[in-house]
């Protein structure tokens, strides 16, 4: 697949789509933690009395495996737009742009105002430097 280079003001369009799916992914990670750390509990417990698991470990089963294909379905809609999720805690998102013919990326993450960083693709969040100097 090809990638998709962004404009500023292409990227900047996109992010009032783009931050709820962002808050969304971070509000389903919580939950999918939540559901693994009972699951383990529950099954901690089974482990202990040898006995068939019983229906709470079923029910934490199911719903990680929902929460996880929700959020899978999330990634592939931001992805499809040719945007990098790259961190989901930070809600951080790179978008693929060029300067003096090189890749490049606008950053962006939950929070900011708009697309103020850009960084190398070798370089990553630490390499952040204001989009003045882009």
């Amino acid at each position: 697949m090809a990638v998709k280079y962004f404009t500023r003001e292409e990227a900047e369009a996109l992010l009032p789509r783009v931050e709820p799916l962002l808050e969304e992914l971070q509000r389903l990670r919580a939950v999918f933690l939540e559901h693994e750390t009972s699951l383990a509990a529950f099954q901690e417990k089974v482990m202990g009395n040898g006995h068939l698991p019983p229906a709470e470990v079923v029910q934490e089963r199911e719903a990680i495996t929902e929460t996880a294909e929700r959020m899978d379905e999330i990634l592939a809609e931001i992805n499809t737009l040719g945007i990098l999720v790259k961190d989901l805690d930070m809600g951080l998102i790179d978008f693929p742009t060029l300067r003096h013919g090189g890749e490049v990326y606008l950053c962006w993450r939950l929070g900011e105002n708009g697309i103020g960083w850009w960084h190398p693709t070798d370089s990553g969040f630490s390499g952040r430097q204001p989009i003045e100097t882009f």
